[in-house]
């Protein structure tokens, strides 16, 4: 097997694709008439997102044999991430979803058509030494751990060898509740996926169901108790507060925008920021600011990615 073309990852992440179609006038998705087509996916925002920054990139799924599945290989060609490990399942479709307008900054309708998508099929057997062994960093979210048992599994396993081969690890729970067969099972599972991590992104709210803390030090202790090297916590207005394991903390500021058009992937873009900023060598607190500066950005445009920038675009971030 040819791993890729262009040496050694820089970072490795798993996850699903989906066509999106964005609403192209406000109003409720079944009076809309006209649609744009995007690409989404949480880790695929992710992987974009630092390909965008000039690290080399591998995102690993399944798509299936059919339009959707070709529209996301062009996309990962045109953004420059690695899908050698990409296979093309004539089994089961690729997943879409469509997004509504809302013009006014808040959260849009969004209706899903993924069950039984070629992604959720993802197990242990995608997994391959030679590829993940390539990359110095895994990048995983709750978001692919959620689709299947059998892609969960490969969560945990890729996590286990990436540790056991030294490699760092960035977790963001990015909760999809409704894909769990219950609360406790979600939070059971994401939790040791967290454990596995060196830095660990969680929303505050999304802390407070998986840890039962509501303050951001005791989220944070509940994370660096297992092991965890650094927690960084999204505040939402307030920016991001972070904890380590040698005992630094604080809060690094949001930076204001007041033009809000859609908060879908802000979060994708935040630890965009802050893997990059860390595998470049910043501290935290530099890895935060250019967090918080790269999901300011995303939630200025309608599509999941349009708002993630490149190198030149971010400038002294």
């Amino acid at each position: 097997m040819t791993i890729h073309e262009n040496g050694t990852l820089d970072v490795i992440t798993i996850g699903e694709a989906m066509a999106m179609f964005i609403a192209s006038e406000n109003g409720d998705l079944a009076s809309v008439e006209h649609f744009v087509k995007r690409i989404a996916g949480a880790e695929l925002n992710v992987a974009t997102g630092l390909a965008r920054l000039g690290l080399k990139v591998g995102w690993v799924s399944r798509v299936g044999n059919d339009s959707f599945g070709r529209f996301t290989r062009q996309q990962l060609e045109t953004e420059g991430v690695n899908s050698c490990l990409v296979t093309t399942d004539p089994r089961y479709p690729t997943g879409f979803q469509l997004k509504s307008k809302t013009g006014d900054g808040t959260n849009p309708e969004v209706e899903y058509f993924r069950k039984g998508s070629a992604a959720s099929h993802l197990s242990v057997a995608d997994f391959n030494h030679d590829y993940f062994g390539s990359a110095r960093h895994l990048h995983l979210s709750g978001v692919a751990a959620a689709l299947s048992d059998s892609a969960l599994a490969l969560s945990k396993y890729a996590a286990q060898e990436m540790k056991r081969w030294g490699k760092t690890l960035s977790f963001d729970p990015n909760l999809r509740p409704v894909l769990w067969s219950s609360e406790h099972e979600m939070i059971k599972q994401l939790n040791t996926l967290a454990s596995y991590a060196d830095w660990v992104l969680p929303g505050i709210s999304e802390g407070k169901i998986l840890t039962g803390y509501s303050q951001p030090e005791a989220i944070a202790d509940f994370y660096l108790e297992m092991g965890v090297k650094a927690v960084i916590i999204k505040t939402g207005s307030d920016g991001a507060w972070y904890k380590t394991a040698e005992g630094d903390q604080g809060q690094v500021a949001a930076i204001r925008t007041d033009n809000v058009v859609d908060t879908v992937g802000a979060g994708d873009g935040f630890a965009v920021g802050v893997i990059s900023a860390l595998l470049e060598g910043k501290t935290l607190p530099q890895a935060i600011k250019r967090g918080n500066k790269i999901g300011s950005l995303a939630i200025q445009v309608a599509g999941d990615s349009e708002g993630l920038p490149t190198r030149a675009a971010l400038g002294d971030f």
